[in-house]
């Protein structure tokens, strides 16, 4: 059985496998085409992390 966790993406919660990194959160909340228009991933602190990052449970990630 998979293991999933829960992210934020944006304010939304999203569950997504262990694993998975910060593009794929991006992916599932549907906010990829943001990015490939040039908005950045942040995470709750206002740090910018890249689409290859690993994700943590309850991260909160913004698209911005």
């Amino acid at each position: 059985m998979a293991i999933r966790m829960k992210v934020f993406v944006n304010n939304k919660e999203i569950k997504i496998l262990n694993g998975m990194s910060v593009k794929h959160a991006v992916i599932a909340a549907g906010l990829y085409e943001e990015i490939k228009r040039g908005k950045r991933t942040y995470d709750e602190w206002g740090n910018e992390i890249g689409l290859d990052g690993a994700l943590s449970e309850d991260m909160k990630i913004y698209v911005k």
